[in-house]
């Protein structure tokens, strides 16, 4: 018995991933970049401000970090809101002592519970950018358009709401997204999101409801990966920071400006014998030629106009 020739036929096989989101291309071929006062390397700095539910959510999937033991769970519960109450600003005092503007993803329900820690953080010259209502707040396909239509425009109104900015940025819970997120995320007026971590670069998307640039938020590089799941020193995580800087500085002398994002969460790198370590990662960094500071929202407005 043979096959029917046309049961290998996929019309919509293409170079790259299977959709039209975006062309496919090798980032070692494509024009360099170049950033402002000549710098060859951003660190672009993400710090995750979550508001935990104290009874997780399951469906579409409970979120990393959630709660995990018996109802009601203060072990972890409370682990979480030290972030909020204690790691934040030492990690805002950190970048403070550089000079370094940030972008903070903060949940909706941070801007509802703690409207003065949000206006503290535009005070300082910070970047908020929308990362859901709250921690219960997970995209996934099969969600549905309207609900994921309303986590998107609730986050951002909450925040509007106790910073007085609307958010031009977007990080969704695990990164997760439905095949609706891109063009739902255009639809609401977002300038980019840094959920698809599929490249080193910024790169444009073309959805139904118009543009959004990915702005990729390596998770690899994540304290998060690095210092709870590979269960590695803070010392080991300043380290592999310091390789990864190398690596894309050396590219950026003859392939063009290189991104290096740094996603921290307070209540894991806030600890008091982590935040030091994480202090002296930044200052070495500040201390480094061709290097430079950026938010998300500085980076995006230097590559639109060059992504066409």
């Amino acid at each position: 018995m043979t096959l029917d020739p046309a049961y290998l036929d996929y019309p919509h096989r293409k170079q790259g991933m299977d959709h039209d989101l975006y062309p496919w291309s090798n980032l070692f071929a494509r024009p360099p970049l170049t950033w402002a006062d000549d710098k060859r390397l951003l660190t672009w700095i993400v710090v995750d401000l979550e508001w935990f539910p104290i009874t997780p959510n399951d469906k579409p999937f409970r979120a990393p970090g959630h709660m995990q033991t018996a109802y009601p769970d203060y072990r972890h519960y409370t682990s979480r809101d030290y972030g909020d109450r204690v790691g934040i600003y030492r990690l805002l005092d950190a970048a403070e002592k550089v000079g370094a503007r940030i972008s903070v993803a903060a949940n909706g329900a941070i801007a509802q519970r703690y409207p003065q820690l949000v206006r503290d953080i535009v005070a300082a010259g910070h970047e908020i950018i929308a990362h859901s209502t709250d921690m219960n707040g997970t995209i996934a396909s099969g969600i549905g358009k309207d609900v994921e239509r309303d986590l998107i425009s609730g986050s951002l109104n909450m925040i509007e709401a106790a910073s007085g900015i609307r958010p031009e940025g977007w990080l969704s819970i695990a990164r997760s997204q439905s095949f609706d997120t891109p063009a739902l995320l255009a639809e609401a007026g977002l300038a980019y999101m840094c959920d698809w971590v599929n490249d080193d670069l910024p790169y444009a998307m073309d959805t139904a409801s118009g543009r959004i640039i990915n702005l990729p938020l390596n998770h690899e590089l994540s304290d998060r990966q690095i210092l709870t799941v590979q269960q590695h020193s803070a010392d080991s995580y300043c380290e592999q920071i310091q390789d990864a800087f190398a690596w894309l500085d050396n590219e950026a002398t003859t392939h063009g400006g290189r991104i290096l994002p740094l996603n921290v969460t307070p209540y894991i790198m806030g600890l008091p014998y982590r935040i030091g370590a994480f202090e002296r990662l930044l200052g070495w960094l500040a201390t480094q030629p061709g290097h430079g500071f950026a938010t998300g929202c500085d980076i995006v407005a230097q590559v639109a106009p060059k992504l066409g």
